[in-house]
């Protein structure tokens, strides 16, 4: 394998982490043949650092290869002694292979990996061995796992023959191995497939569910209460009543119009935020929460009532402290089963603009951000392979607290139930 290496109006040997470059490619690669070229004309192979000297295989003038290069290009013929297998320019640490045809050229490793190297920029670091582990691209990785052939030809492919070799080679030294992906739970969504995170739709998630219970619990509570133990039966409630059932039964997507129509374009609420998709999706749970807590609230004998009565509790007294206790288990199982719903719903948050991309993980109700089900969307629509393993783990991470919910909601109308 040949290596041209070029840095402009600089010599190679002015900098330790160029030595240590050198030193660990050819450490790695010690068949490489290396090349190097600079902008400086007056720079020749003497007057390089004696450090450097050992590792560099050839001289030769810039203007030459630039020129070799130029010719490569332009009149599309392939120079054999003139022709490298991979370029690197020192000073922008970018690293492409050279082909007939101007392809973009991904990176082996993870985008992440310039961060990581950036903690490192320490002189106390000087003269030590540090092992790091950095998170390959989502192209390796997906040929790790074996979901890329590796037999298709190079120019069908996302990954060279050189970034091929240098990962058999890893391979073969035991190099690569699988961590589990912490990061996953707290990162923000991104483009690049291996850094994309569900900590920004976790935390949107919890910010909506957090608004839907204060809203739709209290209101469904006191609204069933109501309707159930002091309003008189007339037409007027007949009304409410009718309405509540088949708001039930209304579809979700509705919803996302009301909240479109009113809390965004009436009242001017911020767009894609956890607050408007909180109050649109407490609309949608409060008719489920009222009928639960009816039901409950049926479910209480009469005797409970009339004894009260009859020991001088007023009507307030008797419903507030003996029937409504009685009664929460059943309310508080409705409410649950309700946030499970709201949880899960996709349809409302795409109209009230919760399908943005959103790369920061929201500090506040008030911030842009994506729930679990819009996320699980966004990553199933991306073209890339490794975006499909991101949305079966969003799915079974939502699938999760939709049993955790359920089951919650079964645990406490067991145990806190009072069978008659």
């Amino acid at each position: 394998m040949k290596i041209l290496i070029y840095s402009f109006n600089d010599k190679i040997g002015d900098g330790l982490q160029k030595i240590t470059f050198l030193q660990t490619l050819k450490k790695l690669f010690p068949e490489t043949q290396i090349t190097y070229t600079t902008t400086n004309t007056t720079t020749s192979k003497n007057q390089l650092s004696p450090l450097v000297n050992p590792y560099i295989d050839e001289f030769i003038e810039y203007n030459q290869i630039n020129s070799s290069i130029l010719n490569l290009f332009n009149k599309n013929k392939i120079f054999k002694e003139l022709y490298f297998d991979l370029i690197i320019d020192l000073q922008k640490v970018v690293i492409r292979t050279l082909k007939l045809k101007q392809i973009k050229h991904k990176f082996f490793f993870s985008a992440a990996a310039n961060f990581l190297f950036s903690d490192y920029k320490n002189k106390n670091n000087l003269g030590n061995t540090i092992n790091l582990y950095i998170s390959a691209s989502d192209d390796i990785d997906q040929i790790h796992k074996g979901n890329y052939s590796r037999d298709i030809p190079e120019e069908r492919r996302r990954v060279s023959n050189f970034q091929l070799s240098i990962y058999d080679e890893l391979v073969g030294q035991n190099k690569v191995k699988f961590e589990f992906n912490l990061p996953f739970f707290s990162r923000g969504d991104s483009r690049e497939a291996e850094l994309a995170g569900l900590g920004g739709s976790l935390i949107g998630s919890f910010f909506t569910m957090i608004i839907v219970l204060l809203l739709s619990f209290p209101f469904g509570l006191f609204g069933a209460i109501y309707l159930e133990e002091f309003s008189k039966r007339n037409r007027f409630t007949d009304f409410i009543e009718i309405n509540i059932n088949n708001l039930a039964a209304v579809p979700s997507i509705v919803f996302g119009l009301l909240g479109l129509g009113i809390l965004l374009n009436t009242f001017e609420l911020p767009r894609s935020t956890a607050l408007v998709g909180g109050i649109t999706l407490s609309l949608m749970t409060l008719p489920t929460i009222i009928i639960a807590t009816r039901a409950s609230l049926r479910s209480v004998p009469p005797s409970i009532r009339e004894g009260a009565l009859a020991v001088g509790a007023s009507k307030v007294q008797t419903v507030m402290h003996h029937v409504v206790p009685l009664a929460l288990p059943g309310s508080i199982t409705g409410t649950i089963i309700g946030i499970a719903r709201a949880l899960g719903e996709t349809a409302p948050l795409l109209l009230i603009g919760m399908v943005a991309f959103i790369v920061d993980v929201p500090s506040s109700p008030l911030d842009p951000s994506t729930s679990l089900p819009v996320q699980a969307y966004l990553w199933n629509d991306s073209a890339e392979r490794a975006y499909e393993e991101k949305t079966s783990a969003a799915i079974i991470i939502l699938l999760s607290f939709l049993i955790l919910f359920n089951l919650i909601a079964v645990f406490i109308r067991r145990k806190f139930e009072t069978k008659w």
